[in-house]
């Protein structure tokens, strides 16, 4: 590598050759590394390590656009940097979001399975409680809830379907209903 110093800047200026990597390269590590790590884990932590590795590639790759007259090697090294230390937090920011967004939509659905779930499990021991209730009737006050509940007869009909009085039927329909209200708020 061939360095010529800016004695106002005090750094060096190397012409990196076009041709396969040399020891320039290794210089340039060697100075420069360490500095990139800190600048880069301030922003990212622990993979400042990688994007210091991606720096270096990057300036090997790119060494053939390398312009001492505009930039010193450190300068040049940092710019590269910077721009890869956006596009890490481009991407990062990108994957926050969509994470974010895919976290909130496997929530909904965990939290709509869950009270899915739970909905049904509370119905399956509401409908077993009344199934329990409904058998601990008489067997006459069940007959005139099962006949309007389910048969959907009217009182008239239930009357005239087990022969008793109209009256009776809304009478014990009433104590039917009081009974099982009375049960399923617990009171």
């Amino acid at each position: 590598m061939t360095m010529t110093d800016d004695a106002s800047a005090g750094d060096e200026r190397p012409e990196l050759a076009a041709g396969p990597p040399g020891r320039e390269f290794e210089e340039l590590f060697t100075r420069h590394a360490g500095e990139l790590y800190r600048y880069l884990s301030r922003w990212i932590g622990a993979a400042a390590d990688d994007l210091v590795a991606d720096t270096f590639v990057a300036a090997l790759r790119s060494r053939g656009a390398y312009d001492p007259a505009r930039a010193t090697a450190r300068a040049w090294l940092f710019g590269i940097a910077t721009n890869l230390l956006h596009t890490h937090l481009r991407a990062k920011s990108r994957e926050t979001t969509a994470t974010g967004r895919l976290g909130a939509l496997l929530k909904t659905e965990v939290e709509s399975h869950e009270r899915r779930v739970v909905e049904r499990m509370v119905a399956e021991d509401d409908v077993r409680a009344l199934a329990e209730r409904v058998a601990a009737l008489s067997p006459e006050d069940r007959d005139v809830l099962l006949l309007t509940s389910w048969a959907r007869l009217d009182s008239n009909e239930v009357a005239a379907a087990l022969g008793i009085p109209v009256g009776t039927v809304r009478s014990r329909l009433h104590r039917v209903r009081r009974v099982l209200r009375i049960r399923r708020t617990g009171g």
